[in-house]
């Protein structure tokens, strides 16, 4: 079956790309194992010069690929250029910080004890379209690093980008099976995971492909790390900033097109602020533009697959049936590609989609709150667990937000973002493990306990 490259702002065909077949891909999950035997005996000082060099390929053609991503999944190209230069601050992060994140650790025991990192082997990394290069480089960056070689099954939409993203490690001087794109459909997933040359797992992806992924792993013993969805809420109390809450939420709502696993999806306002912050809120996201995502005025472009856009709409008029109201936007709009506009809603019943489920588009769901008590119920009354953001100026508030909210993140008066300095991952639904940070570059390595003792009689030892 091929995979192809469709335009979502037009519907046209771009490209399209034969799938692997048997032999094809044993072949190349021979080639990584063979690779890693020798790529893990590298020095890290020829992995840091060849990191280093990825790094300055991305700078230097940032353009070209802004525009392999805009074309292939529909964000604005001036936010696909950024993509890629925040992949090239990632290189250079792990480049600069990976002697120091793999170094022994010493542990104070008789004789000398200590921990050494060591990789594990060939990683599957299984990779949605929404950052088609931001995701696939946080987690390659590091593994790189590390001494671990890649095999890349990106999501079918976006074949342009995986393998221009293995141009640009092959470019860079890493040995050809250190990355490799893997040009395969999902249902292919399981059986790469069952195969004793892959080592591990890594996902980044809806609820049901962790689930399925974190099967496979279990049941074949291997490690996983899943990013799956979310439902951040972004709270706004009495002391907070307005202007900048309310500009904040517009951008952290609709950023990436509303497609992103850490969008403010759940808007909780306080009671004392709310009508002020709905008024202001309702007018920024309907002064947004909405059109071609190569155009410099665009504010925002289509949603990346017809499905999306059906199941947007779906979620939408749902919620909208069992009681919801819409304040602005909530249909689709008309004429060729997956545009829908900036959409808030109120008044949403507890068990409508807009309140349960994630809405993987620019759909804000807006709560009014009596107290911060109530705000934290909110917040929580979800079965994810990824991001979330509070505002406010008062210090018992902001504690309570960080002690209280069930996520992997909380940012006070900040939007959420993923950056290479800090670790980024959920709890709940919202998947386990971290990328990012030493975090991430541990999560695939095996910490080996060495103790080197005096000599003497192992006499009485007991484990």
């Amino acid at each position: 079956m091929p995979i192809t490259s469709v335009n979502p702002a037009t519907g046209e065909e771009i490209k399209s790309f034969d799938e692997l077949d048997g032999r094809q891909l044993d072949e190349k999950l021979e080639l990584a194992a063979k690779t890693f035997r020798e790529y893990r005996r590298t020095p890290l000082s020829e992995r840091r010069e060849k990191l280093l060099r990825a790094a300055e390929i991305l700078d230097e053609e940032a353009g070209e690929f802004g525009r392999i991503i805009t074309s292939e999944m529909g964000k604005t190209l001036a936010s696909a250029e950024g993509e890629v230069h925040k992949c090239a601050r990632g290189c250079r992060y792990y480049a600069e910080t990976a002697q120091r994140f793999l170094a022994d650790e010493e542990i104070e025991l008789e004789g000398r004890a200590f921990v050494r990192y060591q990789p594990i082997g060939p990683i599957l990394a299984v990779m949605p379209w929404n950052f088609p290069f931001w995701q696939v480089f946080r987690h390659a960056a590091p593994a790189l690093m590390a001494g671990n070689v890649i095999l890349l099954k990106h999501a079918s939409n976006v074949p342009q980008c995986a393998l221009a993203i293995e141009d640009v490690i092959r470019r860079a001087g890493f040995p050809e099976g250190a990355f490799q794109t893997l040009l395969v459909g999902s249902s292919r997933v399981a059986e790469i995971i069952e195969d004793e040359r892959v080592r591990a797992v890594t996902l980044t992806g809806s609820e049901g492909a962790g689930k399925s992924v974190g099967s496979a792993a279990g049941k074949n013993i291997k490690k996983s790390v899943l990013e799956l969805g979310g439902s951040d809420p972004f709270i706004v109390m009495p002391s907070a900033d307005l202007d900048r809450a309310v500009s904040t939420a517009v951008t952290a709502r609709t950023l990436n097109n509303g497609q992103s696993c850490i969008n403010a999806k759940r808007i909780i306002v306080h009671q004392d602020v709310a009508d002020e912050f709905t008024r202001r809120y309702v007018e920024q996201m309907q002064a947004l533009k909405v059109g071609d995502p190569m155009q410099e005025e665009t504010d925002m472009g289509p949603l990346a697959m017809p499905q999306i856009l059906e199941d947007v709409d779906a979620q939408v008029r749902k919620s909208v049936e069992m009681g919801a109201k819409v304040l602005t936007g909530g249909k689709p709009v008309d004429g060729p590609g997956n545009f829908y506009p900036p959409t808030v809603l109120t008044d949403i019943p507890e068990d409508s989609p807009a309140y349960r489920e994630e809405i993987f588009g620019p759909v804000a769901s807006l709560f009014v709150v009596r107290d911060i008590d109530e705000a934290i119920r909110i917040a929580n009354d979800s079965s994810f667990g990824l991001g979330s953001s509070a505002w406010t100026n008062d210090p018992e508030e902001q504690e309570r937000f960080i002690d209280e909210i069930e996520a992997g993140m909380v940012y006070i008066n900040k939007m959420t973002e993923s950056t290479p300095e800090a670790p980024f991952g959920g709890v709940k639904n919202s998947g386990y493990g971290r990328e990012l940070s030493h975090f991430g570059i541990h999560e695939f390595m095996n910490a080996k306990t060495v103790w080197i003792g005096d000599g003497g009689s192992a006499a009485g030892a007991v484990e």
